[in-house]
């Protein structure tokens, strides 16, 4: 039986070296399928760096409860579709001093934003690691004479939304080799660190508990297949690095900025351990 924890309970036992015993995880046996054509993968080999740590990666969806994963099977019931509707209108939209919009240079988005989400984030071709929000930001200032977005706004969330979508169903591919290795590296460091005042580390929660519970939460491995999310508890949309910060305040540690070096580099590594899992692009978590 899969045990619930206080985030308290987890937090001593992890202290004092002595994590819960682990049984199978407790998840879903569904296939994901988006409107009945597009299939996404959810279960996969972990990648070889992994071994002697996970065996099989899984991706959040199955972890969720019936209600929840419903929602991602059907895009007519996928909350998410408000705001990629949103991004639509904003890809169209010209704005800035080139009067130029993201059509302008990109035309239709899906054909130029194919496969796009599943290579993020990467080495650009300055060898600096970008994720999808910098491009967006690039494009705007450089291309369009237009204003940056903040990392967390609703225009650039609607927009890596419409970005992800794209990829749907392809299988997440990063480059963690030649000049992207230094920063897997430090992500990695990241994500074996403790921080807070619970002195809990990514790996923690996400590699030695999954499948038990933290209170009402069914932890799951931290996989950012699906990102952004839906999430019900906040009723928006979530980025990555949004996540990664309320993560970090769960430990009651001091987080770092959306869009920091630290989260662009955890953000690598975090999407190296799902290898192989399919992009869902618009994820629904409670």
């Amino acid at each position: 039986m899969t045990k619930r924890l206080s985030a308290t309970c987890l937090a001593a036992a992890l202290l004092m070296g002595a994590a819960p015993a682990f049984a199978e995880p407790e998840i879903a046996s569904d296939e994901l399928n988006i409107n009945g054509d597009t299939p996404v993968v959810t279960t996969a080999p972990a990648a070889e760096f992994l071994k002697g740590h996970l065996d099989t990666v899984y991706s959040g969806w199955l972890f969720r409860e019936d209600d929840t994963r419903k929602m991602e099977q059907d895009d007519f019931e996928n909350p998410n579709f408000v705001f990629v509707d949103k991004g639509q209108d904003a890809w169209n939209t010209v704005d800035g001093s080139e009067g130029k919009s993201c059509a302008s240079c990109h035309e239709d988005v899906a054909d130029s934003m194919k496969g796009v989400r599943a290579t993020m984030p990467k080495i650009n071709a300055a060898g600096d690691l970008w994720s999808i929000e910098d491009y967006i930001n690039d494009c705007r200032t450089k291309r369009m004479g237009a204003e940056k977005w903040k990392w967390n706004s609703e225009a650039m969330k609607n927009m890596t939304l419409l970005i992800s979508i794209q990829s749907r169903g392809m299988p997440v591919n990063v480059a963690i080799d030649g000049p992207a290795a230094p920063h897997w590296e430090k992500g990695k460091e990241m994500y074996y660190t403790r921080y807070g005042q619970l002195e809990l580390s990514c790996a923690n929660c996400h590699e030695q508990n999954y499948g038990n519970y933290i209170r009402a939460d069914h932890l799951s491995q931290g996989q950012i297949n699906g990102f952004p999310v839906y999430r019900l508890k906040d009723a928006g949309v979530v980025s990555i690095h949004q996540r990664f910060t309320g993560c970090i305040r769960d430990t009651r540690g001091e987080t770092f900025a959306a869009g920091s070096p630290e989260f662009h580099d955890l953000e690598l590594y975090v999407a190296s351990r799902g290898m192989g899992l399919g992009i869902e692009g618009a994820g629904v978590r409670p």
